[in-house]
């Protein structure tokens, strides 16, 4: 294997900008962990896309069971769990996608929930770049990876996923000492060292670790682009020879 390069989001984005066939609706996944830096990398690639592509951002997260229905499931623990999204209405959309305008769900990370205020249409950009979870195989269903033209894997230490996710907590848990609707507002009742700790141990250790390590890193061998992003956020082409990448 090819030793690991440093690359730009400016770099990837005229890598997968070679992937766009003219007059065809492209469709490339992005996951990794959660607080890998999934949402930031999308933006990011948008932007560097805009000039010459007509890019949607689309994200997983809308296609969530609603928290009303994961409760009562007894799901609301195992959220981004594959067993916590309509993996079904998934495919269905990024397939439709393809060939006439489509209905996308939003979510609210503020409200942890569903959003139907955040829902938009998009209608057969050129590149549609859907990121977050639920590409990888469960119980034999691979429908969503085979939805897509390519799929990024956005890897990292799980030290620093653990420090990325804390610190995403605790910002969320500070901008809710101002806004009482938000999900978060509920821990202000802990001070910020506990605060702290719970996200650490409870929210990252018992949740969102076990779910990376049982799920969602099965998507990485799927992964036309492997990248391994470091605790100073640069990034690293892992696989930068694959054939299909020209």
């Amino acid at each position: 294997m090819t030793a690991a390069r440093l690359i730009t989001p400016g770099a990837l984005g005229a890598l997968i900008a070679s992937r766009c066939e003219p007059g065809a609706v492209t469709v490339i996944g992005l996951t990794g962990s959660v607080a890998a830096g999934k949402s930031t990398l999308a933006t990011e690639l948008a932007a560097v896309l805009a000039p010459r592509l007509r890019v949607e951002v689309v994200q997983t997260d809308g296609f969530l069971l609603p928290n009303d229905e994961l409760e009562s499931r007894g799901l609301m623990l195992r959220k981004g769990y594959p067993e916590t999204y309509d993996i079904a209405a998934l495919s269905v959309t990024l397939e439709a996608a393809r060939v006439r305008p489509v209905r996308i769900p939003g979510y609210s990370h503020a409200l942890y929930d569903v959003d139907p205020a955040l829902a938009r249409t998009i209608d057969r950009p050129d590149l549609v770049l859907v990121e977050g979870l639920g590409f990888a195989p469960a119980g034999g269903d691979s429908s969503v990876a085979q939805s897509l033209d390519s799929l990024v894997y956005l890897d990292a230490t799980e030290e620093d996923l653990e420090h990325w996710f804390v610190e995403r907590f605790m910002a969320l848990w500070r901008a809710a000492e101002q806004d009482p609707s938000s999900f978060y507002a509920q821990f202000r009742t802990m001070g910020e060292t506990q605060a702290r700790g719970f996200a650490r141990t409870v929210v990252w250790r018992r949740i969102n670790l076990p779910n990376l390590q049982e799920h969602i890193v099965r998507a990485r061998p799927l992964a036309d682009i492997l990248l391994h992003k470091s605790r100073d956020h640069s990034l690293r082409l892992v696989r930068p020879d694959f054939p299909a990448w020209g």
